[in-house]
């Protein structure tokens, strides 16, 4: 096996806390690993609603952290909620001096979009709908004119070496369908920011790639995982069979769209004060049920948008076209899908994982901000701060370490194996329809029975262990937390168990055990 040293910070991830990070070490010489090229497959390209932020002078920091706890359902650090909601302001205004065009008014002030569970016009956008796609493309093109930062595109990582509780490189192989042994990078720091786990499930928002992987592949070596449980539906997908799913921002129903089934009623104000911008677990449960009764959900955006949805969020207008839906005739169909992982890699206020010399940022990173149900945009946020917070704690922790390093030149061998189409297929399925919008426990231990299975059918893909060792964490902690909180919703255990909650941590060895208990009780 090929081995690289270098003092390049290895940043794992292409999406806007790896980007964001690389630029924040600058000059500090860095490499991306990137499965596509900049700009491709990675979620926060994919963000609809924005960066919530306390930019209006009305509005405060302190009830943005408060609208965070409140809902995050008993069990955010409130800590985290309030330095984090501190800080927004200022990236806000970074963003926009790195070349992000955010929507603003005729007076220069920034145009904000009410989204669920805020009690104020907080999130910042981009022509509606484009604000992870254009502050992405902006982020990027200060990437390409950065000498410090080499970009290694077409490039997967497939696990960490871990000597004594300390990481010391990262294995990575070419991320096509012809895939390669690995090749290990030994970087002078890692940094992992891959994205999240709603590609797991069958039903998902997210590109096809995130899938759990970064997650798992500190799991298996060993890092604590915190808060796996928690999995956020969106309400308000688009179905349409495709996959995955298009997403219609939550900003449309910040604008007053409404939520209605197949008999034209509106049902959402039956189940929440604040009807359809209640917090994103209680809507996606609401329509899941309508789904579960054959009363096709939908998003009416008619009498609010009318013909301006069409300029106003071309993403949403785009993906209906493709599927022959008229948004200004009719309404848009709509489902519950996995969107967003609260869980993840358990990290200190610096963004530091359990293991040594690993750092994690953005979606595949635990930090307490989001508790049981991430308040809408606060995703990108905390992308945003952990991404400058783990930059800062690796270039103090580096100090002593050569400001220069030549660029890696990797070559890879054709000699992977690439996951088997029907395992991940099994798998997705397997999330969906055991570890979905609504849990009990004979469908969690059915789900961690045919995980096991599925991960012995190919036991020597890297890439597919990765991904069986997420979903056993979600499964497994979803299994012992015998109460609904949050986005985790028991139907055996329909109540929460008091207003705190307790955070969840666990390693990869006791999901083991738990799933191998499992199986005895389901043989």
């Amino acid at each position: 096996m090929s081995v690289q040293s270098t003092d390049r910070v290895v940043i794992v991830g292409a999406g806007l806390g790896a980007l964001y990070a690389a630029l924040t070490l600058a000059p500090r010489p860095v490499v991306m690993i990137s499965p596509e090229t900049l700009g491709e497959g990675a979620s926060s390209a994919w963000a609809q609603g924005g960066v919530a932020a306390a930019m209006d002078q009305r509005d405060s920091a302190s009830n943005h952290a408060t609208d965070t706890v409140r809902a995050g359902a008993g069990t955010v650090d409130e800590t985290v909620a309030q330095t984090v909601t501190a800080e927004a302001r200022a990236h806000i205004l970074r963003l926009t001096s790195l070349g992000t065009p955010f929507d603003r008014t005729e007076s220069g002030e920034y145009v904000m979009s009410r989204e669920a569970a805020h009690s104020f016009a907080r999130v910042v956008r981009v022509q509606g709908d484009q604000a992870g796609a254009e502050i992405m493309r902006a982020l990027i093109a200060q990437v390409r004119e950065t000498p410090s930062i080499q970009v290694l595109e077409g490039t997967l990582a497939t696990g960490l070496e871990v000597t004594e509780n300390r990481v010391t490189g990262i294995y990575v192989a070419h991320a096509g369908d012809d895939r390669s042994a690995p090749v290990l990078i030994r970087g002078a720091a890692h940094l992992l920011a891959g994205g999240g786990s709603g590609g797991l499930f069958a039903l998902t928002t997210n590109p096809p790639r995130i899938r759990g992987q970064v997650i798992g592949m500190a799991a298996r070596a060993g890092a604590v995982i915190a808060d796996a449980e928690f999995v956020q539906f969106h309400p308000t997908a688009i179905d349409c069979g495709e996959d995955p799913a298009p997403l219609a921002t939550e900003a449309l129903r910040g604008e007053g769209a409404i939520l209605v089934n197949a008999d034209g009623e509106r049902f959402m104000q039956a189940i929440h004060p604040d009807a359809e911008l209640a917090p994103r677990d209680i809507v996606a449960r609401g329509i899941y049920a309508q789904t579960q009764a054959g009363k096709r959900p939908a998003l009416d955006t008619r009498a609010v948008l009318g013909e301006r949805i069409l300029s106003e969020f071309p993403a949403v207008a785009a993906a209906c076209a493709r599927s022959g839906i008229d948004p200004v005739a009719g309404t848009i169909p709509v489902a519950a899908a996995a969107h967003y992982h609260m869980g993840g890699i358990d990290v200190d206020d610096q963004g530091r994982a359990t293991l040594d010399n690993l750092w994690v940022c953005g979606e595949a990173a635990s930090t307490g901000l989001h508790g049981a149900n991430r308040l809408a945009s606060n995703g990108l946020l905390e992308a945003l701060v952990y991404a400058r917070r783990a930059a800062s704690s690796i270039e103090d922790t580096l100090r002593d370490v050569a400001g220069d390093a030549p660029e890696l030149d990797l070559t890879f061998d054709t000699a992977g194996e690439p996951p088997r189409a029907d395992l991940v297929a099994e798998l997705r399925r397997t999330m969906t329809d055991c570890v979905g919008v609504v849990r009990d426990a004979g469908g969690l231990k059915t789900a961690l029975t045919r995980i096991a299975a599925i991960e012995a059918a190919q036991p020597d893909c890297d890439a597919l262990l990765n991904m069986t060792a997420t979903a056993t964490l979600i499964a497994a902690s979803a299994l012992i937390r015998q109460e609904s909180r949050g986005a985790h919703c028991r139907s055996d255990f329909p109540e929460t168990d008091g207003d705190t909650g307790v955070r969840s941590s666990m390693t990869l060895e006791k999901a083991l055990s738990i799933r191998a208990n499992a199986a005895k009780e389901t043989a």
